[in-house]
């Protein structure tokens, strides 16, 4: 599983540009494969026993109450945490771009947005100057999550999310095959639905690009996922929402008073989102 790729072409944005309709989502074969995943902290069970698909092409969507599993489950996909099992993707091999819920970092460091993105690529010191190429890159991948305004920032005046927006862009800096998402709306100011639900459908459809992402956001689960796990530890449930998201599962994942959604909703059997930002496009 390789996670590391720099892009040295344009290569997506010809692709998206030549994007026109979305045809009917039919996965065919898995992107991850989780078999009988568990994870121990002394001697506490954190995962039991997961196994579940991720399709393909999907958006797939993890969703389930605080202490699940969720993003644990995300960091053993990462090889970030040890764990019981096996992760099956790729054997060609699966370039990983991630987003993570909050990242930690020295707020004073005198670093601009551009360095940033930058930084893992450039093999010369930044204070010598970025490569140009690479600050192409860097601004495309701005442009892409409407963010290129940006650029000159210092990364620690950024507000959360502007700095979520600019994780994303990094992400996508390296073409990637999947892309994990923890929390993705959280804090975020991605316009929105019309960043969220436009720009990934998008890229799903232009690049063949396999979405997972953290939710506790039922109503962009709802409109967005074509395919959610429902995660308490141990799989609860798992299909196309229409068939994972009833009122059954969602009362015994998260109560009496989670078990409220409507199926009219849900996204049947296509890849692009259900909501009215992606059904009114502009350009329509």
């Amino acid at each position: 599983m390789s996670r590391s790729c720099a892009p040295t072409s344009t290569s997506w944005n010809k692709r998206l540009a030549a994007t026109e309709a979305f045809p009917v989502y039919q996965p065919i074969e898995a992107a991850v494969r989780f078999e009988e995943v568990t994870v121990e902290y002394d001697g506490i069970s954190i995962l039991d026993r997961v196994s579940a698909t991720v399709p393909k092409g999907s958006c797939t969507a993890i969703i389930g109450p605080n202490g699940a599993g969720k993003t644990t489950l995300l960091l053993a996909l990462l090889g970030e945490i040890s764990y019981q099992g096996r992760i099956h993707t790729s054997p060609n091999g699966t370039r990983i771009g991630y987003v993570p819920q909050r990242l930690s970092f020295d707020r004073g460091m005198p670093l601009t947005v551009s360095e940033f993105l930058a930084m893992g690529f450039q093999k010369k010191p930044l204070w010598l100057g970025i490569h140009p190429k690479l600050q192409d890159l860097s601004r495309e991948a701005l442009t892409l999550v409407k963010a290129e305004h940006l650029a000159g920032r210092k990364i620690g005046a950024l507000s959360g999310g502007e700095l979520q927006r600019v994780l994303l862009a990094l992400a996508l800096r390296q073409e990637p095959d999947l892309l994990v998402l923890d929390e993705p709306s959280a804090g975020v100011d991605f316009r929105g639905e019309l960043i969220f639900c436009e720009l990934l459908d998008t890229l799903r459809h232009a690049t063949g690009l396999t979405q997972l992402m953290v939710s506790h956001d039922l109503a962009t689960v709802t409109h967005h996922a074509t395919h959610v796990i429902c995660l308490n530890r141990k799989v609860a449930a798992e299909g196309p929402p229409r068939q994972t998201l009833t009122s059954e599962n969602l009362t015994a994942i998260f109560g009496m008073h989670m078990g409220l959604v409507s199926s009219r909703s849900m996204p049947e059997n296509l890849a692009v989102c259900s909501a009215p930002c992606c059904q009114e496009r502009p350009d329509a």
